[in-house]
């Protein structure tokens, strides 16, 4: 199944300093599952490219912190 969001979990060593982080979050871009860019794909208008950084609505991808629902929660 497709999901933007991936985890891994790193080697924890027992020597560590630190308290570790035992889950790694990272986001992938959805250019990746694109094999090609099909033609005639739905544009922003100039002004919302530039605020989206993509000038493709499939290509969009906005950024949230794996930490943002936390906050919610707690809020």
């Amino acid at each position: 199944m497709f999901t933007p969001n991936k985890a891994y979990y790193p080697y924890i060593s027992p020597f560590d300093p630190c308290p570790p982080i035992k889950v790694k979050t990272y986001s992938t871009p959805p250019n990746l599952y694109m094999g090609f860019q099909p033609p005639n794909l739905p544009q922003f208008t100039p002004m919302e490219a530039l605020r989206a950084g993509t000038l493709w609505k499939p290509f969009y991808d906005p950024y949230f912190s794996p930490y943002e629902k936390v906050k919610e929660g707690h809020s």
